[in-house]
Order: C-alpha cells, then sequence, then structure tokens
C-alpha cells in the first residue's frame, strides 16, 4: 500500500507542477499568503489530481462540470425542495466555464453564489413554516402520503410550488410529532425550533466547510469513495468516528443530506444494542437532558460533534431505517457512549455439537470474524496480534476438538487490513494468488499468500451479507474461485471493488513552493480496482452466494450499485491458481436440501412475509398522512415486534449448547462450560431500544435463522464430503 500512496503522491505533485507552470507561463502564479489564495490552489490542485491521478482518468469536460453542477446542488438539499428550478436554470450559467474555472483558476466563486441562494431559501422555509404553526390546520382523514424519497424528484417550478412542497413535509412531521402523544403547543414549538436550527447552523458555516461540500461535490462525480477532506474533517474525525474516541461505534457518512451509518463497528455501543444497522439514517441528536438537534444537511464533522461525548454519558438518536418508509420507519435509539470494547472486535468461536436426522451427531465450530484487524494489541506483548494470528488459534483448537466442519461468519465484516485478508485466506488454502489489483496506468499485481502450510481442509462454508465489503469480498471471492469454500446467504456482498489512498494535500504544495496560508487538509481518491484470482472484479457485483437465503437486506439500497457514479464492472486475466473442486459436486444436493427446509420451516415463512412488506416499503418510499392508518400501522409494528421475540425465544430454547471459545481460553485444555444461546443474546442486547419499533426484533430474528440455515447447510456439506455415495443420493 505504501508503494500505491507514493505513486499517487507523484502523480499529485506531477499534476499541481503542471497546473501551477501553467498559470507561470501566463504571469501570475498564485502566491497563497492569504486564506483567498490558499482556497485557489487547494481548489486547483484538488481537480487536477482528480483529472489525472482518479483512476477513471476523466478530464473535467462540460459532461462531467454539468454533473459537478447537479451534484453540488444535492449535497446542499438532497431532498430536493428548496432550490426552485428556475435557481437551477439560473446557475446553469456556470457551466460552459466551470471546468477553465476551477481547474485553472481556482475560482470557487460559484460555490458561494450558489450557498447564499440556498440560505436564503432555508430563510424563506423557516418563515413560511413558523407562519403556518402558529395556527395550523392539517387534515389527517384523508388518503394523502408523502414521498419519502425525492432523490430523483423534479424540483419545485416557483415559490407557490415550493411552499405547497413545505406544507406536505410539514404535514408529515406534524403527524409524526402526533402519533408520539405530543401537545399541539409542543409539536408546533418543536418544530419551529427544528426549522430555526437548520438556519443558524447553516449561516454559522465556515468557508472552509463550504468548500469542502464544494469539493466533495466534485470528487462524488469520479466516483462515490472519493472526497476532499477539509482541515475542519480531518482534524475533528478524519472521515470517519475514531475508534480512540467516545462515541457510538459507527462510521458515519453523507447521504443526500442524511447522516448515513456506514459501517457499525464489532464492539462498540451500536453493535451492542442491535438497533443500528448499515443504511440507517440519523436525523437527530439529543444529549441527555438537551433538546434534539435535527442533523439533517448538517455537515457530516459537525453531526459527529454531536454524537460524540464524554465515555459513560448517554445519547438519543432519531433513526430511519435503511429503504423503509411506513409508519415504523422512525424510531429512537439511546445509546451509552463508550469506547470499542476491544475484547468484542476479536475474532471468536463456538462448538456445537448437532444432531442430524439420522441419529447422529456432528461437531461443527462457528468463526465469526467482525473485521480483518492488524496490530490491535494495545501491549508491546500484544504487536504481532492480528485477525490471521487470532483466527490460526482458534481453527487449532477447533481441530483439537475434532469439528467436522467450521462456519466462518463474516456477515457484519465491512473490510479492514487487505494483508490480513490475504493471509486469513491462505489458512485455507496452500500458497497461491488470492487478489489483483489493477492501478490507474492499467498494471496488474498479483497478490498471493506465500505460505504452503493449511491450519483448516475440513468442509468450510462462509456466510455473507450486502454488509460484507470490501476485504471481505476478497477473501469470499478467492475461496469461491478456489472451490474451497460454499457461499452461503445475500444473493450477493456489497460490492466496492475499489482500493482509496488519502493524500494529505499540504506536502504536495509544500515540494512545489506554493505556501499556504493553513492545512489545506487531504484527498481521498481511488487508486485502484480488486480482481479475484479468476479475473472477475468484485466491484458492483461483489460475490454472488452459491446458496442464496431469504434476506431483510437483499433488496435495500445497501450496495455499491446504488451509490451514485460507481466505476463499472470489469475484468482482468485470470492468475496462475489451481480450482481444488471441494463445492461443486455437492452444489444441487446443498440448494435442493436447504430449499425443502426454507419451503416448511415456520420461520422462514415469517420472514418472507416480514421481507415482502418492507420489499413494498422500500419500493414505495411513500408515507401516509391519514392518521387513524399511522395509528394501525404503529400498533401491527408493536405486535409484530413481540411476536418476533417470542420467536426468537423459541428459536433460541431448541438449539443446542455451545461451547465457546475466545482467545482467553483457547489455550486451556478441552472445552469451557457450556453456554446458552439464550444467554448469550440477552448479554449481547445489552443497551435496549426504547420504542416499540419492530425493525431491531425481525432483524435479530431474521439473523438467527440464517445462521442456523447456515449451519444445517455445512452438516450437509460435512456428510456429503465424507459420503461414498453420490451427492443426490443422500436423503434430506
Amino acid at each position: 500500500m505504501n508503494r500505491r500512496i507514493r505513486s499517487v503522491a507523484t502523480l499529485a505533485v506531477f499534476a499541481f507542477a503542471t497546473a501551477t507552470s501553467a498559470l507561470s507561463c501566463a504571469g501570475h502564479r498564485a502566491q497563497a499568503s492569504t486564506p483567498a489564495q490558499t482556497e485557489a490552489n487547494i481548489a486547483r490542485l484538488t481537480t487536477n489530481i482528480l483529472e489525472r491521478s482518479q483512476f477513471a482518468h476523466h478530464a473535467l469536460d462540460s459532461e462531467l462540470a454539468a454533473k459537478f453542477l447537479d451534484s453540488y446542488f444535492d449535497a446542499l438539499d438532497g431532498t430536493r425542495s428548496l432550490f426552485l428550478q428556475t435557481d437551477v436554470d439560473e446557475f446553469s450559467r456556470y457551466q460552459a466555464t466551470l471546468a477553465h474555472a476551477i481547474r485553472d483558476q481556482g475560482d470557487t466563486s460559484a460555490a458561494r453564489v450558489i450557498f447564499k441562494r440556498y440560505r436564503e431559501r432555508l430563510e424563506e422555509r423557516r418563515v413560511y413554516v413558523a407562519e403556518t404553526l402558529k395556527n395550523p390546520s392539517f387534515d389527517f382523514t384523508g388518503q394523502e402520503t408523502y414521498s419519502l424519497d425525492r432523490e430523483h424528484a423534479a424540483r419545485p417550478r416557483d415559490a407557490a410550488a415550493a411552499r405547497e412542497l413545505w406544507k406536505q413535509q410539514l404535514k408529515a412531521e406534524y403527524l409524526q410529532e402526533k402519533l408520539a402523544s405530543a401537545e399541539p403547543a409542543q409539536i408546533a414549538s418543536k418544530l419551529t425550533r427544528r426549522y430555526e436550527q437548520q438556519v443558524s447552523t447553516m449561516k454559522a458555516l465556515t468557508d472552509g466547510e463550504v468548500l469542502e461540500v464544494y469539493l466533495s461535490a466534485l470528487a462524488h462525480v469520479y466516483d462515490p469513495h472519493s472526497d476532499y477532506l477539509g482541515r475542519e474533517q480531518m482534524e475533528s474525525l478524519s472521515i470517519s468516528m475514531s475508534l480512540s474516541l467516545f462515541g457510538i461505534g459507527a462510521s458515519l457518512e453523507s447521504v443526500d443530506g442524511y447522516c448515513t451509518i456506514r459501517e457499525v463497528l464489532p464492539g462498540g455501543p451500536a453493535a451492542r444494542s442491535g438497533a443500528l444497522r448499515p443504511g440507517d439514517r440519523i436525523v437527530n441528536v439529543a444529549a441527555a437532558g438537551k433538546e434534539p438537534v435535527d442533523i439533517i444537511n448538517m455537515p457530516l464533522s459537525r453531526a459527529v460533534q454531536l454524537i460524540r461525548g464524554p465515555k459513560d454519558t448517554a445519547v438519543t438518536l432519531t433513526v430511519l431505517a435503511a429503504g423503509a418508509s411506513d409508519a415504523s420507519a422512525q424510531r429512537t435509539v439511546r445509546l451509552v457512549r463508550d469506547k470499542i470494547k476491544l475484547e468484542d472486535q476479536e475474532a471468536k468461536a463456538r462448538i456445537l455439537d448437532i444432531k442430524r436426522p439420522s441419529g447422529s451427531t456432528l461437531r461443527l465450530g462457528i468463526l465469526e470474524v467482525p473485521e480483518f484487524y492488524a496490530g490491535m494489541g494495545q501491549d508491546r506483548k500484544d504487536e504481532g496480534r492480528s485477525a490471521t494470528t487470532d483466527v490460526a488459534l482458534l481453527l487449532v483448537k477447533l481441530k483439537a476438538e475434532k469439528v467436522q466442519g467450521v462456519i466462518l461468519d463474516v456477515r457484519q465484516n465491512g473490510g479492514g487490513s487487505l494483508a490480513e485478508a490475504i493471509s486469513l485466506t491462505g489458512l485455507f488454502i496452500k500458497k497461491g494468488p488470492v487478489v489483483q489489483t489493477r492501478a490507474a496506468t492499467g498494471s496488474v499485481d498479483v497478490e498471493s499468500d506465500p505460505d504452503p502450510g493449511v491450519v483448516y481442509d475440513g468442509p468450510l462454508v462462509v456466510l455473507t451479507s450486502r454488509f460484507s465489503a470490501s476485504a471481505t469480498e476478497i477473501l469470499a471471492g478467492a475461496l469461491q474461485d478456489y472451490g474451497r469454500a460454499v457461499i452461503v446467504g445475500d444473493s450477493q456482498t456489497f460490492g466496492k471493488g475499489t482500493v482509496q489512498s488519502v493524500l494529505p494535500l499540504g506536502p504536495v504544495m509544500d515540494k512545489n513552493g506554493v505556501p499556504h496560508a493553513y492545512d489545506p487538509g487531504a484527498l481521498k481518491i481511488t487508486i485502484s480496482k480488486f480482481y479475484r484470482p479468476g479475473g472477475s472484479s468484485t466491484q458492483l457485483r461483489g460475490v454472488a452466494a452459491d446458496v442464496v437465503l431469504p434476506s431483510i437486506s437483499d433488496f435495500s439500497d445497501v450496495s455499491e450499485s446504488a451509490l451514485d457514479n460507481p466505476l463499472p464492472w470489469s475484468s482482468v486475466p485470470p492468475a496462475d491458481y489451481k480450482s481444488l473442486n471441494r463445492v461443486k459436486p455437492y452444489l444441487d444436493a446443498l440448494r435442493q436440501q436447504s430449499s425443502r427446509r426454507l419451503a416448511s420451516e415456520s420461520g422462514f415463512a415469517h420472514l418472507r412475509e416480514d421481507i415482502t412488506r418492507l420489499k413494498k416499503n422500500f419500493e414505495g418510499k411513500t408515507v401516509s398522512l391519514n392518521e387513524s392508518e399511522r395509528r394501525q400501522d404503529l400498533s401491527r409494528a408493536k405486535d409484530r415486534k413481540l411476536e418476533r421475540e417470542r420467536e426468537m425465544t423459541s428459536l433460541l430454547s431448541q438449539e443446542p449448547t455451545a461451547y465457546k471459545i475466545t482467545l482467553k481460553n483457547v489455550a486451556t485444555a478441552g472445552l469451557p462450560a457450556a453456554t446458552s444461546s439464550k444467554d448469550e443474546a440477552k448479554a449481547d442486547r445489552a443497551i435496549p431500544v426504547e420504542d416499540s419499533n419492530d425493525g431491531p426484533a425481525v432483524q435479530a430474528l431474521a439473523d438467527r435463522l440464517i445462521l442456523d440455515e447456515g449451519v444445517k447447510i455445512l452438516a450437509d456439506f460435512a456428510e456429503l464430503s465424507r459420503a461414498p455415495k453420490p451427492a443426490a443420493a443422500l436423503a434430506p
């Protein structure tokens, strides 16, 4: 990775040298002795690096300039409810000169002019809301609906159309508060303050924060993972909440104006609560004893400052579920700020003794790897610790206890160290290529497991989901290409097959002799793409499951393909590797046996009902403004929550006793004391959700059903692998 970073830095220096040379020839090379001149140099440098160093190598032409303007409008007004179509038409005049202005002159005046209009529209809406709430007369008996998805909606054509849209939005918010049993005076006061706070927040933005929004909008035109990180963001959060900070334990990003959960970090308050999932949107934040603060359209760095706080203090989040749009979409989650628990980040295992229909008993292992960590030890004696070394220890223990199959559960693994993903893959195969990396120059590097040793050679199932991303997709894709493991879970993984590097801009400017009045921040830029040993990219398509299970996350927009401007799928020639062919001979039988269970088990029948309901809500993305209907929805959601909790209790009571293997007891001879799944579930759910929303209960049950079916598939695979007769002849 250091080699790649150096190559990007070299390209960046060349790009900026070219730009500054051009200005010198024109006789007016900018000297960054003032903040304004520094801003101009940042803009020029960012543009030139994106054009020359980003993977796509796409010039900022008229087509991209038009997308750039649209991207900036959407970054400020993701719901398309503030800017009028006449505003957009007026500012389209920038399109013809935008590329030249920002690339060659560092001219960012368009950002400030458009932002000034945005603040004017915010103030107009605030005045309208305040006047309307003085004497609200909303009718909640009709069949009116409000669309929650305005990503591609038409902007209001004029001021009258904008006021009509604001009225509908205000009506939806008023009803939401009414359903929460608030009194009319309380509702009016709360909503008035909400809109006042939005105006005051945007008025308080610094020039640097506006520049960050503007240049990030430019970077997102190239791909969704490239970003400009201004000095405020670099200083306060370095794009995500650091594990050393006290917070909720989630990686956040801004999507269409919403502070969105990108990843729930293992061991944090969010993960322990079970109440937050990737794609959920945080709409307001309330510290203990304080009024909620609306964070829609708030810069991410400021939103994170509200979410973070002193250890052991409470923060209450109002959250919109990913893709949901019914009355249960909004929920309240109370979390206690804390550091990530080291032991919850670690790989861990369980041993189960499974009774088979034939009467025999199979001993199976479940190995959970939350992320591919490296050097996570806090003491010098732990410096050599990593996901690979820990998993190797656990596998040795599982083998010593004579397990006949292993599940590798990476459903919540959003990635981590690529080197660890490669070496961990090597625990299951002999030496050979694991991933191919294609640079922006077109060169392809093959990165291999050099160790011929295999720690575990038995039947292997890898459980994946839409939340399995990046380095996790490298591991799953390699094990699938080698025919080493059965991939089970969602139809495909997330589909992030690109590599980013964070390039500080200060050293580049210093190397070119260009002074800057303040820290110019950094550029996170996409520099290469991942490919599997077989040559297929993991970009967009991810890793397809061999056995697909019903899943709530499978139809959501938690995927690379749902992001704006993703890089396309592509392929390279296959690397030199040999398939082990451990899966294909049994795959048809495994699918058939799983399909029969899914058709007959009541838990999956209820899961399919939940999927149908949630999919309908996701596709419609509208909410009823009929109070009676909404109250019925809330009542049904409460009933579903109780029913799914009862189903979970029943499911756990039927499960076999488990033996929990951790890094603390892995070296102890024999098995530890048995633990029940029911007790483990209670311990994991230590921080409760404070309302009756059914989402976490539905998701928790779905996760457990999928794990249990994964265990059954592994049991089938273990029996098929050792059976002397043809796979198709084995009875279910």
